[in-house]
């Protein structure tokens, strides 16, 4: 199967940029790319651009008024080791794009010899609005990772970020029981670095567990918003409703002006999603369509 394009009516087209599939047969599914270009017409955000390589897919786009939601679709078991994929996301100017995942990313272990490679890059333009909420990234037991998130924010665009790690199938007893993840979050606005976040995890050789680390946590997140209402008074508001929810730890800091980072922990999932929509509550986005 090769990748397909869709213009503004949801036909397929070729490639607006003259691309063609080039994969290998053996890499279908494993090697794969996703372009997504929303763009103002009219009053509403459309999907402009639209290319995807199996296992990703396009999903329809649910209007809201000025708000556009649409779902990545990344269809299959999961990720395994040794897959590659890489993914682009423009929101032009005068677009507003609630971005969600379908469910839960689950990564597998395989025998290849190399980690999966997960690229992904958001590019918001100014009087642009990004907001992405995805569920967890699941690493399952033996499974090696790498993965990288650029965040390029123009000076007059904004986002709201909020993404989410488990240390893997705990219900199975596989608590940090992955070979190893490496992950990179940047966020640059107005081209200059603001936010950098890197971390390298190997369990087995430095455990996770350790009270200055995860300790009892099997729940990560970080939160990103970039946006006039990211004031520090509400970054206070957000830290004091985070400190009331028992079982959960959470720190908020407003970096600049304009830009709030929290991150979240907790041994369960309730009180990690009750974080999640304290921080969407606080930052008034609009509420999530399952």
């Amino acid at each position: 199967m090769t990748g397909a394009t869709t213009d503004l009516t949801g036909r397929l087209t070729a490639d607006a940029a003259g691309r063609r599939d080039s994969r290998a047969a053996s890499e279908i599914g494993r090697v794969a790319r996703l372009e997504l270009v929303f763009s103002y017409r009219r009053g509403r955000t459309v999907l402009a651009h639209a290319y995807a390589e199996p296992p990703f897919r396009v999903g329809r786009l649910l209007e809201a008024g000025p708000v556009a939601q649409a779902i990545l679709v990344c269809s299959g078991p999961g990720i395994f080791t040794g897959d590659r994929l890489t993914q682009r996301v423009r929101v032009e100017s005068g677009a507003r794009l609630l971005l969600v995942s379908q469910a839960a990313l689950q990564l597998h272990p395989s025998a290849a010899a190399v980690p999966a490679s997960l690229e992904a890059c958001y590019e918001v333009e100014d009087d642009a609005t990004l907001d992405c909420f995805w569920d967890p990234v699941i690493p399952f037991a033996g499974v090696r990772v790498r993965q990288r998130i650029d965040l390029r924010i123009a000076g007059g665009g904004e986002i709201f970020w909020s993404d989410a790690l488990m240390s893997g199938r705990v219900g199975r007893g596989e608590r940090w029981q992955f070979a190893a993840l490496a992950h990179e979050l940047r966020a640059h606005v107005g081209g200059a670095l603001a936010y950098l976040e890197r971390y390298d995890l190997s369990p087995s050789t430095r455990s996770a567990t350790h009270p200055w680390r995860a300790h009892r946590a099997n729940y990560l997140g970080t939160t990103i918003v970039r946006s006039p209402a990211a004031t520090a008074g509400r970054a206070e508001s957000a830290q004091r409703r985070l400190g009331a929810i028992a079982g959960l730890q959470a720190g908020v800091d407003c970096l600049e002006p304009d830009l709030i980072v929290g991150r979240l922990m907790a041994e369960q999932g309730p009180p990690f999603l009750a974080g999640r929509e304290v921080l969407r509550s606080v930052f008034e986005r609009p509420p999530l369509r399952r």
